[in-house]
Order: C-alpha cells, then structure tokens, then sequence
C-alpha cells in the first residue's frame, strides 16, 4: 500500500472498503470503527469523512457490495436450469454464502440507519434485486400465477430460507432434531412449490 495521500479519492474509497470488510469478516459489525479502519490504511479520520459521510455510509457501501458478490453467486447458480431446480439452487447457494461469508452476511441485516434517516435507496434496489431473481424463477414456473401472487411468494420463500439460516446459525434446529440447515431448506421449498404450482382456479 501506498503512503498516505499517494491515493485518489476513489482509491481511497475502495482500501478502506477493503479494510472494513475485512474487520467484519474478521470481528463481525461489532468489530467495526472508523479508527480501526484508518489504522489499517494509514489516513486520517478526516481523511475518510472526506470520502464517506460517515461511519454509516461506508456501511451502506460496504452492505452493498457484499449484496452485489452474493447476487453473482445466485446468478451463477441458476444460469441454464429449470425453474424448479433454479429456486432450490438459489436457496442453496444462499445458504452457503451465509455459512461461509457470515459476519458480511449478518453486516447486511444488523446495521440500522440513525433514527430519521431512510435506507438508502442504492441499497432497498439490491435487496430487491434478490427478491426479482426468485420472483423471475416462480413466474416461469408457474406462468398463470397473478404477478402479485409470484412476489409475495418470492418474499414468503426468501423469508422462509432466512429464517432457517438464523435457527441454524443459533442451533435451535440441531436442538429439535438436528436436520442440516440444506436438507431443512430442501423440505421447505418441495413442499411449498408444489402447493404453488397447482392451478390457482384449483386451490
């Protein structure tokens, strides 16, 4: 790495991210300061306020670009499969970037904006990017389903897998049975998918 002030604003940027996520990685959100940031590049706390905001603008970034990694693994591991297939390698490969990439992971959903400040709307895009790759899979699989109907279920399965990661990672499903987290996964989503692709005008 470079002296201090040998970088450009946007190389600044982009060491620092590097040095957050690695604090996260590392430590968890919790580990996270703006000092340990700048300790770890060499600048100055000002320095860094001249290129985020604030502490939780390099969050933000730093959440977004961990939703950007995750969604190139999600779109790798649908490309050229059925429907079906696709949703279940969606929450698969979601559950995998959870166990491996855990502290980014929970990063994304333990932050919370000051109170008065919105979401920035970068982020909700991403977030809903997620969501479109489950709702584009559910509409090819179930083509007369209302578009209503194919993202509140994208919303109610995305929710479903979430919430295994969770009960996972805190090994209360270990305590009531101890099925891996996969094979949960897998039960919840073959018997939710074929309630939901039988015929609307049948259920």
């Amino acid at each position: 790495m470079g002296r201090r002030n040998e970088h450009t604003r946007e190389e600044l940027r982009e060491i620092a991210l590097q040095a957050a996520e690695h604090l996260v990685a590392e430590h968890g959100l919790a580990g996270l300061s703006t000092r340990k940031v700048v300790g770890h590049i060499g600048y100055t706390v000002g320095s860094l306020y001249m290129v985020f905001r604030n502490l939780d603008d390099l969050i933000v970034q730093m959440n977004e670009r961990t939703l950007e990694s995750l969604q190139a693994r999600l779109l790798a591991a649908i490309a050229d499969q059925p429907p079906a297939a696709a949703i279940q390698a969606l929450a698969q490969t979601y559950i995998t970037f959870a166990l491996t990439e855990t502290h980014r992971w929970l990063a994304i959903y333990q932050h919370r904006m000051p109170e008065g400040q919105p979401v920035p709307e970068s982020l909700t895009d991403k977030v809903a990017g997620m969501f479109a790759l489950a709702q584009q899979q559910l509409a090819r699989l179930c083509p007369r389903r209302s578009p209503e109907d194919i993202a509140l279920a994208a919303r109610a399965l995305w929710s479903g897998v979430h919430g295994i990661c969770i009960l996972g990672f805190d090994q209360k499903l270990e305590m009531a049975g101890g099925r891996p987290i996969q094979d949960v996964t897998r039960s919840l989503l073959d018997h939710y998918l074929a309630g939901f692709t039988q015929s609307p005008y049948e259920i």
